[in-house]
């Protein structure tokens, strides 16, 4: 399902609000304030993708969301390490790490184990492990710059990359996120935001089959408040995979909203 090479890139703009100065306000009781970059509550940043972004890679994938940018490179399928030990299974390993100028605090780039944990789970569910019997295909995550969000951009971004490697998948794994502030639900939080924040949850899924990958919850949360949450995560799941769609086709994709 995949679309290799250097196919042009596409983009994805939400509908554009009117700018407007009044300060950030996160408060409980306040349901008045604005977001510091304009946004509405439920409306994402506009979102980049390209593919063929690593020439030695089996497949690559670059991802931009406002100030959070992703690479993501797949290498393999290859001869598992386990090799003498039989399994009708391919074997999946994903690393995710961030740049010593990822974040704000210089200097400070190292390999997120948890997140290559929950970005492995998000996947495994969505790849046909059985095509690839005896080997390992490598899924290596850089996070560039850190700007919030930035597991589900990383998880949207592998999600190409494998597409774009040729590794077979029942549908491409999207992920976004949603952070309480107050009374408030804010999809697509940026980093100031999430500093903020109650809690948060985070919603992977494949939007072809509707069926969700992964689903993390942080803080305290109301049954409604989760309901609502999850709605606003899978409507803007199958908007961002029809912008990752239209990127493997090739030249000329974009999609504004």
């Amino acid at each position: 399902m995949a679309g290799k090479g250097g196919a042009a890139p596409s983009t994805y703009s939400p509908s554009p609000t009117t700018q407007k100065t009044k300060s950030l306000i996160f408060g409980n009781d306040d349901i008045d304030w604005v977001r510091s970059d304009g946004r509405e509550f439920h409306q994402c940043r506009p979102a980049f993708f390209k593919t063929g972004a690593v020439n030695a890679a089996a497949g690559s994938a670059y991802a931009e969301f406002g100030n959070t940018k992703v690479i993501v490179s797949v290498f393999g399928p290859r001869e598992s390490k386990k090799a003498m030990m039989y399994s009708d299974i391919g074997r999946l390993n994903c690393n995710v790490s961030y740049t010593t100028f990822a974040t704000p605090v210089r200097g400070q780039g190292s390999d997120h184990k948890e997140f290559s944990s929950m970005l492995h789970k998000a996947l495994e569910g969505a790849i046909m492990l059985e095509t690839f019997p005896k080997t390992t295909v490598d899924v290596f995550a850089l996070v560039l710059e850190s700007g919030g969000s930035d597991l589900p951009v990383v998880i949207s971004c592998a999600s190409l990359a494998l597409a774009d490697a040729g590794i077979m998948m029942y549908d491409l794994v999207t992920s976004v996120s949603v952070s309480g502030l107050g009374k408030n639900l804010v999809i697509d939080p940026i980093l100031e935001e999430e500093s903020y924040q109650d809690g948060s949850l985070m919603l992977t899924c494949m939007p072809s089959r509707y069926e969700v990958t992964q689903l993390t919850i942080t803080g305290e949360w109301s049954t409604p408040k989760i309901n609502e949450g999850m709605q606003i995560c899978l409507d803007a799941c199958s908007k961002l995979a029809v912008v990752m769609r239209a990127c493997l086709k090739g030249p000329d994709s974009t999609l504004e909203e």
